[in-house]
């Protein structure tokens, strides 16, 4: 039979059909079963097998007929991820998007997005999932300290991971930014600084990383002998109502001289506020803030950051999810990312 392909790269058989694992294995002249094992990612294949096999599939343009493979083997070949629709940090769905993709990229995974736009951690999307099969494993991002979807998936012994701790005694899958070595930092910095009263401006209260951020700070504070005051709650404002707390702030006669804030969007309301009040960034006052892009470096270049790699953070996801449906051990895939300082002046 011949094989020929589209200028749109889509392979099809002599006949204009469909192509199949058959198409495939003629082409390349490969057995079936070989195929077959390589595109469900079968690891006992050379390198060289399976990345011929995935070279004939890109050029036919094979698409797996998925209600096939999820009636033969119970598997969906997708990963789910339920993404949180804060807009605290900039660019964060992009680059988690991206990670993931880069992740599942030349595997035999596809990836669908559902968001989440309701802050109330609604354990609706999971449940939908679990009841219909839809996916063979979950990422979900800023976990609750006894989040409900956590609690849903190990009780049905579901394949998950999530973006953020959680305090159940029962161990699972994690990854999460070290969130305590950040806000350690900072105010390290600051105390370097010759800071002597510090602020904490920190936003969702209902997540894991609050907590483990507000105690860090208290902590670190003590230890350094900085004066500590926390701003909490401030994912409910809206920037307009934060730059104008900030102008206030400007002009209280015991104002912070350092403020640690752990989001891209209230800072830029917060350095806003503080420059209309008449301050001078890195001189009257000191801000560090958590860094998720490369947008504010280029509005601030002198104010310090602490950044976190987002699109590792995707990478490192799904490599845990894959190892935890192919069966490994949850205690076994618990991490964390160690914050990246970026001092600037």
């Amino acid at each position: 039979m011949a094989i020929r392909t589209t200028e749109n790269g889509s392979g099809r058989a002599g006949g204009g059909g469909r192509v199949t694992l058959r198409t495939i294995a003629q082409m390349t002249g490969l057995s079936l079963s070989t195929v077959s094992l390589s595109l469900r990612g079968g690891t006992t294949l050379k390198q060289e097998t399976r990345d011929k096999v995935a070279e004939a599939a890109k050029a036919l343009g094979y698409v797996p007929d998925r209600a096939g493979v999820r009636l033969r083997t119970g598997k969906t070949n997708v990963i789910a991820l339920v993404l949180d629709g804060a807009e605290d940090s900039i660019d964060f769905a992009r680059q988690m998007i991206q990670g993931i993709g880069h992740a599942i990229k030349g595997t035999r995974y596809h990836l669908t997005v559902i968001p989440e736009f309701e802050r109330n951690i609604s354990p609706d999307t999971v449940r939908y999932v679990l009841d219909n099969r839809t996916a063979d494993g979950v990422i979900i991002t800023h976990t609750a300290p006894r989040d409900r979807r956590v609690q849903m998936m190990i009780d049905a012994d579901f394949p998950f991971v999530s973006h953020g701790r959680t305090e159940f005694f029962t161990p699972h899958p994690f990854h999460d930014f070290h969130s305590e070595v950040f806000a350690s930092t900072a105010v390290e910095r600051l105390a370097s600084k010759g800071c002597k009263r510090a602020m904490l401006v920190v936003g969702d209260d209902t997540t894991t990383n609050h907590h483990n951020i507000v105690t860090a700070f208290h902590r670190a504070t003590a230890r350094t002998g900085l004066e500590p005051r926390i701003m909490t709650g401030m994912q409910y404002l809206p920037p307009t109502e934060m730059r104008r707390m900030a102008m206030e702030l400007a002009s209280e006669p015991d104002r912070p001289d350092g403020i640690i804030c752990d989001s891209e969007m209230r800072t830029i309301a917060l350095t806003g506020g503080l420059m209309e009040g008449g301050l001078r960034m890195g001189q009257d006052v000191h801000l560090i803030y958590k860094q998720t892009s490369g947008i504010l470096p280029t509005l601030f270049p002198a104010v310090d950051s602490i950044r976190e790699d987002v699109f590792a953070a995707g990478v490192e996801l799904t490599n845990l999810l894959l190892r935890r449906i192919e069966g490994a051990e949850p205690e076994t895939l618990q991490t964390l990312a160690e914050p990246q300082p970026q001092w600037r002046n």
